[in-house]
């Protein structure tokens, strides 16, 4: 076999097709497509850990792992960007961090695989450990401890508890300077690195961050940056010469023309304060003059404080011209005008945004204002 799938959309010939979810309706699709197997599991989330565990075992690769409150996948994209053309390498596609995403990431190691880049997510205490125990990093990389998943976990102390799971399972544990809510969770014994404000330069559309150029301009995606060349060093690999190319998963800081010679940046995959500020920050620098409008969603996940947090990004819009707010608690950004939802956000955009505008769409997974960015471009 070639490879495990559960879209039989992405099936090449000689790959495995599990049937997860509603897969078993598509078993003659991936059987058409050249599926060399179908597995339709009782448990598919059992079968997929057990089929990654299998070819864990197996590869004498490096492994990195990836997880943090902001900025997990853009350090595992440009980590990916450092890596790729230099090793034989596999990297986590997109938001590819969770039960399914992790066992399907380790199921494309090849027997030649040098490094693979894996990205742990979770959503609540037990299922960063459960990831880390099929994946066996070597290198874990934990980005920064924010108010995510306060709703869930209720405060920082057990955010800062179900990230450092991942250090359990680590020869080299990559962390944030400033971040003492993380220290009694960091076992003896392991090499701690620590990685804290980066030197960084914006120049002709580039940032250089600690003397290596990547093709972004987001002055925020530095830290992340200097995370991922702190796991480059762990790796025992040193940076390129030349421009580092990184591609963005999608929904994560994109940009693109609009009229007029407008800007638009894509951010709408998911929101918090922490993320949400410096995605604010990102919009005045990148306006370079321009008109802003800002269409910023709910945050979700926040807990019984989530109101306070809306108002403290509404008080720090200064400098923006138009804040369209999406979703109930949207309404602490003050928003100039407010929509129910992103469907209503459409028009709201169309109505307000102007030829030449630089606007930044932003909002947790659950507004889904990803087609508000699509209607604009």
């Amino acid at each position: 076999m070639t490879g495990v799938e559960i879209d039989s959309r992405r099936i090449g010939r000689g790959d495995l097709f599990v049937a997860a979810g509603g897969g078993a309706a598509y078993l003659d699709d991936a059987r058409a497509r050249g599926a060399a197997a179908t597995l339709v599991p009782g448990d598919e989330h059992a079968a997929l850990a057990a089929l990654a565990r299998a070819v864990r075992e197996r590869s004498t690769a490096r492994v990195v792992a990836i997880t943090g409150s902001v900025g997990k996948t853009s350090t595992k994209d440009i980590l990916a960007a450092l890596l790729r053309g230099r090793v034989s390498l596999v990297a986590a596609r997109d938001g590819y961090n969770n039960e399914i995403g992790v066992p399907l990431t380790l199921c494309e190691i090849e027997p030649d695989t040098e490094v693979v880049v894996t990205e742990l997510a979770m959503r609540g205490l037990g299922q960063i450990r459960e990831l880390a125990e099929i994946t066996r990093p070597h290198v874990g990389v934990i980005t920064s401890i924010g108010p995510v998943h306060l709703g869930l976990l209720g405060s920082m102390e057990n955010i800062a508890r179900a990230k450092a799971e991942l250090l359990d399972f680590v020869e080299i544990a990559i962390l944030p300077e400033h971040a003492p809510e993380l220290e009694p969770f960091v076992p003896s014994g392991i090499d701690v690195r620590r990685f804290g404000m980066p030197d960084v330069e914006i120049r002709s559309g580039h940032a250089v961050v600690n003397g290596v150029e990547f093709s972004f301009s987001a002055r925020h995606q530095a830290t992340n940056a200097l995370a991922a060349l702190t796991a480059l060093d762990a790796l025992g690999i040193d940076p390129p010469d030349d421009v580092v190319e990184v591609e963005f998963s999608r929904w994560r800081s994109q940009e693109s023309e609009l009229r007029g010679g407008g800007l638009l940046i894509n951010d709408a995959w998911n929101a918090n304060p922490v993320a949400m500020r410096a995605a604010l920050d990102n919009l005045r620098e990148r306006a370079n003059g321009r008109r802003t409008v800002a269409i910023l969603g709910d945050m979700a996940e926040l807990g019984p404080d989530a109101p306070r947090f809306h108002e403290e990004i509404g008080q720090a819009r200064n400098g923006l011209d138009v804040v369209i707010g999406v979703g109930e608690l949207a309404r602490g950004y003050a928003p100039d005008v407010w929509a129910a939802n992103a469907a209503e956000a459409i028009e709201l955009a169309r109505a307000h945004v102007r030829p030449g505008d630089a606007v930044l769409v932003k909002g947790s997974r659950s507004v889904g204002l990803e087609v508000v960015a699509e209607a604009l471009s």
